[in-house]
């Protein structure tokens, strides 16, 4: 007999994978290249040249064993050590090999950092608005996770409700900065506060609250933007990283679990995901992806275009009379639809061939995701549609 969870779980296929899909079939009628396909959060920029000078070198100097054969549980230990020396120069703590873990992408780095800090009926706190996946992540470990509303004013944490939802049974907050799908970035205040608050409920309740900080858009940072790296502010942090956006290397899926060496058991937690590994199949992270990622560590992409193509949809948005927080960060921008069912809202901006995200899924009713990580001059173009749309369904 099929598994009934999994089964139940087709009823629930990702909105924006659907999309995305759908983008690509009215591709095939009208020319991918005249829809205007917000929908998946694809990076599109190139890899930078030396990671590509890097591979070549590799694969013309290196064994074809060591390329591509297993690589340790943990990782390769000198890919290890030399992302511990770089979050070390860049962040000023104290990590080494042994607390740093590579997995396939940040979506790897939550899925064992998750494990290693709940237990089956833990509840895991986000906040809205989230990247919806989160639910599987979290869900399927046995631990719950509840998703506190959101500040719709600045998409900081609303403290007010976190606060009475912050009971004996959380053993994990998971937040995500800069954030899917609103390009916020949370504020030093807000960590800070987030971290004091977190200290005092640890003493209250007896045990540890672990944040796990899903960081995979730490590098795509506007002018003045404010770079937060929350392990800085609060001792009990796993942060989970992936090379996805800052090298744009979505599809080798590669990333890492760093644990805070300050953190309760940092000797044992990177071991535990080896250990975790070994029941989910999630190990052995490709060989020559780490190997080359090692060489660059300290470099990205160009992502200056991000924020370009945010400040042409911005200001549309702005001109046309939308309500949005301007994004500092990531490759997102998340604002209000002009009537209340943003899936009412989407559904129409499919006649203008615009395939826009409801923010459902994300907690946030009445709000749409577009992922502006697409050609400029398709953004530019896509632009007079928007407002089409606009003005021949609100406007009239």
């Amino acid at each position: 007999m099929i598994s009934e969870k999994y089964k139940k779980m087709l009823q629930g296929k990702s909105v924006i994978r659907e999309l995305a899909e759908f983008a690509a079939e009215r591709g095939k009628e009208i020319g991918y290249e005249n829809v205007f396909d917000y929908s998946l959060g694809n990076p599109s920029v190139p890899v930078p040249e030396e990671f590509t000078k890097v591979m070549i070198q590799l694969l013309s100097t290196k064994s074809p064993a060591e390329l591509h054969g297993y690589s340790p549980s943990l990782g390769i230990p000198s890919v290890r050590k030399k992302i511990a020396d770089s979050l070390n120069r860049r962040f000023d703590l104290n990590y080494t090999e042994n607390h740093i873990f590579m997995t396939t992408g940040a979506a790897g780095a939550v899925a064992h950092a998750v494990r290693c800090v709940t237990k089956p009926g833990d509840e895991v706190l986000t906040f809205a608005p989230f990247f919806p996946e989160y639910h599987p992540y979290i869900d399927l470990t046995g631990a719950v996770l509840k998703v506190v509303p959101p500040h719709p004013e600045d998409f900081q944490i609303n403290f007010t409700l976190f606060e009475e939802m912050l009971t004996e049974k959380v053993a994990a907050i998971l937040i995500n900065s800069p954030n899917n799908p609103s390009g916020v970035i949370y504020s030093s205040d807000t960590i800070q506060k987030l971290a004091d608050l977190l200290r005092q409920k640890e003493k209250e309740y007896g045990h540890e609250i672990f944040i796990i900080s899903d960081e995979p858009y730490r590098e795509i940072l506007f002018e003045g933007a404010e770079s937060i790296y929350v392990s800085n502010f609060y001792d009990n942090t796993l942060s989970c990283y992936s090379y996805s956006k800052s090298l744009s290397l979505p599809g080798e899926r590669i990333g890492y679990v760093a644990v805070h060496p300050a953190c309760k058991d940092s000797g044992l937690i990177v071991s535990m995901c080896g250990q975790i590994s070994r029941g989910i199949g999630h190990n052995c992270p490709p060989s020559l992806i780490q190997l080359a990622v090692a060489e660059v560590v300290d470099l990205t992409a160009d992502m200056s275009v991000y924020e370009t193509n945010m400040n042409l949809i911005y200001e549309k948005l702005m001109e046309l009379g939308f309500t949005c927080v301007k994004p500092d960060g990531t490759f997102y921008i998340f604002p209000k639809a002009l009537e209340e069912d943003a899936n009412a809202f989407c559904q129409k901006a499919l006649k203008y061939d615009l395939i826009l995200v409801p923010g459902d899924s994300f907690g946030c009713p009445g709000y749409f995701r577009m992922a502006y990580c697409i050609d400029t001059d398709k953004v530019k173009r896509s632009l007079p549609a928007l407002e089409r749309f606009v003005m021949n369904e609100y406007r009239k």
